[in-house]
């Protein structure tokens, strides 16, 4: 029989959610040294526009969303998490050395995607396996420390990749092609690490109603749901559709003036204050509500896209990074412990791959039209795009979605 939930705990969080935060802190090291500088590999090496870069960013960030969707259900449908997340984890491992060899943007693509296909795998099962090991008056605080913990991996997969680039090529305001490869060799052992942690120290929780998925309407993937968690992926649509791929924050820096060095360490910082917020900010919203948490999240998201619109120099995006960790810490983990709620608990894998399936299919076109939008008009236009759907999306949440 496994564990009763709420025992057996580390540092007083569940055994499963502390073991697979130190999965995703692992994977997000790893993921942080090798593709968080795509964008500039693609523009400073192979020499691409930056409508190709969204098409990457955008194909990036969506092209798993399908997997996401049809792995939760299959969670769901079998009643097991644990080998999905693992085959999601390893095959994005064994995507990343290619990243040594890429030449042209359509390899950096099709590496790219075969690292998402992964993610899109793991992404709907882990989450459902955090949800079934906590109890619901600790959800928003454990999905705060899974996500404090990732993002502490992008901290310190950072911090990593501006030692390797100041010992390789300085203050050089471009990427070198020596510098990335470097970057990708560094990056693959955590990884391969995070893969073995969860292999041996992540165990299966079975939903107690798990026999409830052999009813005939769990075969579809809309059923079982009530009207607030549909409105609520409605509503999620319209905010991503003005969130694209970030890509765009990092050209946006380097559009102003910051060499690769300092582009890394603005990101450092916004993996700081993010990582810093995830966990408060899940613990609040399990006192307060989650409602209130994401729309001042989306609030502060916001005024930092007006930032990025606004700024002319590069000094300025210092406080702007910190200001979109702070959205991140907000919104993030919160918005996954909300789907816990509005959804019944056999339904979490199906709930949570509709969820990043939404969020991931809207990347696409919204990457699109960010990159459409700077060739086209200025730097500053994809920002003020995304801050005016960021607004419209808080009206929904407060008008459309009740606690």
């Amino acid at each position: 029989m496994p564990p009763r939930r709420g025992s057996n705990k580390t540092w007083r969080f569940n055994r499963n959610v502390f073991f697979l935060g130190i999965v995703s802190l692992l994977t997000d090291v790893s993921g942080e040294m090798i593709f968080t500088l795509v964008p500039l590999f693609l523009s400073n090496v192979l020499g691409a526009t930056t409508t190709v870069i969204g098409l990457i960013g955008g194909l990036s960030d969506s092209t798993d969303a399908i997997f996401r969707i049809l792995s939760g259900w299959f969670s769901d449908k079998i009643g097991r998490r644990k080998p999905l997340a693992i085959l999601g984890y390893s095959l994005s491992t064994l995507a990343k050395p290619f990243m040594y060899l890429a030449s042209s943007w359509g390899g950096v693509l099709a590496i790219r995607f075969a690292d998402r296909l992964g993610k899109g795998i793991r992404t709907s099962p882990r989450d459902a396996l955090v949800a079934d090991s906590t109890s619901a008056r600790e959800m928003g605080k454990s999905f705060g420390l899974h996500r404090a913990m990732d993002t502490c991996g992008a901290f310190l997969g950072l911090i990593i990749a501006a030692a390797v680039i100041f010992l390789l090529q300085g203050g050089g305001l471009e990427l070198s092609l020596k510098t990335y490869q470097w970057l990708v060799l560094v990056g693959v052992v955590p990884a391969v690490l995070a893969v073995l942690v969860l292999i041996v120290s992540v165990h299966e929780r079975r939903p107690p109603t798990a026999s409830s998925r052999h009813k005939p309407t769990q075969n579809k993937l809309g059923a079982g749901f009530d009207s607030r968690f549909k409105v609520f992926l409605a509503v999620m649509a319209v905010f991503t559709l003005g969130n694209s791929s970030d890509f765009f924050i990092i050209l946006r820096a380097q559009n102003l003036g910051s060499p690769v060095i300092s582009v890394v360490l603005m990101l450092i910082l916004f993996n700081a204050c993010y990582a810093l917020v995830s966990l408060p900010a899940g613990t609040l919203s399990d006192r307060l509500g989650r409602k209130r948490v994401i729309i001042l999240g989306w609030f502060t998201y916001a005024l930092v896209y007006l930032g990025f619109a606004l700024a002319v120099n590069s000094w300025s995006l210092w406080l702007i990074f910190a200001g979109y960790g702070i959205y991140y810490g907000m919104v993030e983990g919160v918005a996954r412990a909300f789907v816990a709620d509005l959804v019944p608990e056999e339904k979490r894998g199906t709930a949570y791959g509709l969820y990043h399936g939404v969020v991931g299919l809207t990347l696409l076109p919204a990457s699109l039209i960010a990159g459409w939008l700077w060739q086209t008009f200025s730097p500053a236009a994809p920002f003020y795009f995304g801050a005016a759907l960021s607004l419209v999306a808080m009206l929904g949440m407060m008008a459309l979605i009740r606690e």
